[in-house]
């Protein structure tokens, strides 16, 4: 989502890292080029203006001008502002009761019946007991996502069908949660298509009759400016208490993010990451910030890691890579695993340098080439991929066929197959250890 906004800024570092000693005419040559960066990311523009005016005041002092490298100083006041505007990271506090209720309130189309069962899985995953509740009575199709979601990750769902009044039903799903012995009620309640008083008086009700710990408003970064709109009117009916930024994965240029905190003065909590049930992130200020500015994010990947990858397996996997004996079958498996952490761009922009490296590469090109070579790999039998020397003419030309590709790409992922053997046998006669242990191994 960072990605244009990124680049932008990474351009004017780089400026700013040539030149061995600053001058006030070029750190404000830096701002102006910073200010236009954020403007047109869709960062709202008072939150620009302050920002700007934090960091100028902060690059013409003493901790810059004296600095034996101004340029590197630079950034890490525009670094640690950044981190300033997105705000202390905001943690749920269920508190004490039981169950504990949360409310999910946004537009329609937010993605807010999705991010119900997101938070409802992270928070069994935690040791809680979920129940969510359907009380978008107004949709037949929200009851049913959610039933549906529900089914698939063995978590409870609350319903009355769309003749239910949504207050009651709210009442009801508590009364509920205690006799099954829920911990947490997650309430998702109506979308609406724009901020709706009728609405509104409704989620009060609810609100006033539940009284939930927690009321946390769901916002599509992908509308912007409307996003910080959307966050204040909610903020100002219902006192919101946090916010699930949705869809981060996507092509919006950020700005809503940047200025939510500063705007509503409403902490961000979630990050919404993806479609399925797990791409659910905690929000990290320092982390987004790391990502903006090109700086990667090294926790998240290795907590992804944790959280999706089977150690036994990688431990294996690394044994068997390191003896230079890993087949065709191993790849495939490995490249699964990682494909589990999600979307390849997203990984390589937390890699630190990792956008310079690619050299501005469209990273969903990338995740084209690894289904590629999935699909090449996965048209061939076990014994092929165990032994790929069997592969004759007839043999390629039938995994041609079969994976859409041409005999001239099978041919191609075998010799940089090859060569990958070739190359980790003779990283296992020289650093075997070491590179066992990156990889988690204990060799």
């Amino acid at each position: 989502m960072f990605e244009t906004l990124g680049n932008r800024l990474q351009g004017t570092f780089d400026n700013l890292r040539r030149r061995g000693k600053l001058t006030e005419g070029d750190v404000d040559a830096a701002m102006r080029e910073i200010r236009l960066a954020l403007l047109e990311a869709d960062v709202n523009y008072k939150v620009v203006k302050d920002f700007i005016k934090r960091v100028r005041e902060r690059a013409v002092g003493q901790e810059v001008m004296r600095s034996l490298t101004p340029g590197q100083q630079v950034i890490k006041i525009v670094h640690e502002e950044l981190i300033a505007t997105l705000g202390q990271p905001g943690r749920l506090n269920l508190g004490m009761q039981s169950p504990a209720v949360i409310m999910l309130v946004g537009l329609q189309g937010s993605g807010k019946t999705t991010t119900g069962a997101k938070l409802a899985q992270q928070l069994r995953k935690e040791g809680r007991r979920p129940l969510l509740v359907a009380a978008d009575v107004y949709r037949p199709a929200a009851i049913d996502q959610l039933e549906t979601l529900g089914r698939q990750l063995d978590v409870p769902v609350y319903s009355e069908g769309i003749e239910a009044n949504p207050v009651r039903l709210s009442a009801n799903a508590v009364k509920h949660a205690k006799n099954i012995d829920a911990t947490v009620v997650i309430i998702d309640t109506a979308g609406r298509l724009n901020i709706d008083e009728m609405k509104m008086d409704e989620i009060r009700g609810i609100k006033s009759e539940v009284h939930p710990i927690e009321t946390l408003l769901v916002a599509d970064a992908m509308t912007g400016q409307e996003a910080v709109r959307v966050a204040s009117d909610f903020d100002s009916a219902v006192e919101l208490t946090g916010l699930i930024m949705t869809k981060i994965d996507g092509d919006a240029r950020g700005g809503a993010a940047i200025s939510m905190r500063e705007v509503t003065g409403v902490p961000i909590k979630y990050l919404g990451t993806g479609e399925k049930t797990t791409a659910l992130e905690e929000f990290h200020p320092d982390r987004m910030a790391s990502r903006i500015l090109g700086m990667g994010d090294v926790l998240t990947l290795i907590e992804k890691a944790q959280t999706e990858l089977d150690h036994e397996e990688a431990e294996k996997a690394s044994k068997k890579l390191l003896s230079g004996k890993f087949d065709l079958e191993d790849f495939l498996d490995q490249m699964q695993q990682v494909r589990k952490m999600g979307p390849i761009g997203q990984l390589m922009e937390m890699i630190p340098g990792m956008n310079k490296m690619a050299g501005g590469v469209d990273m969903s090109g990338a995740e084209e080439e690894l289904k590629r070579i999935e699909a090449i790999i996965q048209s061939m039998t076990i014994e092929e991929r165990k032994n790929p020397k069997i592969l004759k003419a007839s043999r390629k030309r039938r995994v041609a066929a079969g994976s859409g590709t041409s005999v001239q790409e099978v041919n191609s992922l075998l010799r940089q197959f090859k060569e990958m053997q070739r190359m980790m046998k003779q990283l296992s006669r020289g650093r075997g250890r070491n590179l066992a242990s990156l990889f988690g191994g204990r060799m």
